[in-house]
């Protein structure tokens, strides 16, 4: 492979920084669906009536998509008319919300749904569509069998995460199966055609995901991921709301160490009037975004608008459990956030 950008595109996961160093322990990931567990809890509850019906579904060996599928298959209805609020791994056992639009019509029984792999767990009505981020948190349970490493090492590092925080990176999910995402990105900010809105949407994303990923490492590698920089735009926690810190006082430092607010990195687009950073943390992106300045001229002549993205992701509600070769872990994350960023910090 001669472009260097794909080789980048290739194994940039493997070369994001540590903000710990290198986990010492190791382990097999994702041995059966049932090592990986997840649980989507939304922002909201649903109304109790209006014309669409909410499903909550379990799900194994599935990704969403296909469940989108299977909703529109089983209930007549156009794809359109079904909602999610996230996408959910493929290989695991995950409990999410679907939506579908189905006026005057009486709810289908949960048998004309079920199958194998997929069981309907609660159905309730709302008014509105399901929309896409519609998510308090999704709650995991990990298991890591075939464990190797020190056990005080393992359970020290659990508490430095549940006190520090890991960096916010985007995990492998987001850039599909040995980065196909981004090789087919590309080609397509380069002029090929893709009709399918979705796999659009799941292009543009993967591009400014490993851009996005490459200003984290950098700072993870300057050790300056969780501390803000003069003109840092900073994330309030569990809000898309951010400011400007111009400068950096007592203030900024207490709200940091609360987890209050977090440093943010951008997602590359078309620049807005506000949220953008400014002196030296403008400076530094820029600087790391150099080499990059054709995807992101790219980006821009695509219409999207440059977002900001937390750098620092904190997990203080993360569990362990050790019993001879098996770890056992359970944590709760924010909408957006990646399970594997947690892992990739404490098992290789």
């Amino acid at each position: 492979m001669s472009d260097p950008l794909l080789e980048q595109f290739q194994h940039h996961l493997q070369e994001l920084a540590f903000a710990f160093g290198a986990p010492q322990a190791k382990g097999r990931l994702r041995c059966s669906p049932t090592d990986f567990k997840v649980w989507e809890q939304l922002s909201f509850t649903p109304s109790g009536d209006g014309e669409h019906w909410f499903f909550q579904i379990e799900k194994t060996g599935l990704n969403t998509e296909e469940v989108v599928s299977h909703l529109a298959n089983q209930l007549k209805v156009s794809k359109v008319d079904i909602g999610y609020a996230g996408l959910k791994d493929k290989h695991a056992v995950t409990t999410q919300w679907f939506s579908v639009k189905l006026a005057g019509r009486d709810v289908p029984a949960a048998a004309q749904i079920d199958t194998d792999q997929l069981q309907v767990q609660q159905m309730l009505r709302n008014q509105r569509k399901l929309k896409t981020g519609a998510i308090a948190q999704n709650r995991f349970e990990i298991r890591v069998n075939e464990l190797q490493g020190d056990r005080e090492w393992i359970c020290e590092r659990v508490n430095t995460i549940r006190e520090r925080g890991v960096p916010n990176y985007f995990g492998e999910q987001r850039f599909g199966h040995n980065g196909q995402n981004l090789f087919r990105a590309r080609e397509m900010l380069q002029g090929r055609k893709v009709k399918s809105r979705h796999l659009r949407g799941l292009y543009y994303s993967a591009i400014r995901s490993f851009l996005f990923n490459r200003v984290l490492s950098h700072r993870v590698e300057q050790r300056c991921w969780n501390q803000a920089l003069p003109g840092d735009a900073m994330s309030l926690d569990g809000s898309r709301s951010s400011f400007i810190a111009e400068h950096i006082d007592t203030e900024i430092e207490r709200r940091l160490t609360e987890f209050d607010i977090h440093p943010s990195g951008p997602l590359p687009g078309t620049c807005g009037k506000s949220g953008l950073a400014s002196g030296q943390a403008a400076e530094l992106e820029q600087a790391i975004l150099e080499p990059y300045q054709e995807l992101c001229s790219q980006l821009q002549a695509s219409g999207l608008s440059q977002q900001r993205r937390a750098l620092r992701l904190v997990v203080p509600d993360i569990e362990l459990s050790l019993q001879d070769d098996v770890l056992q872990l359970a944590f709760s994350l924010p909408s957006g956030a990646y399970a594997t960023t947690v892992l990739r910090e404490l098992v290789s």
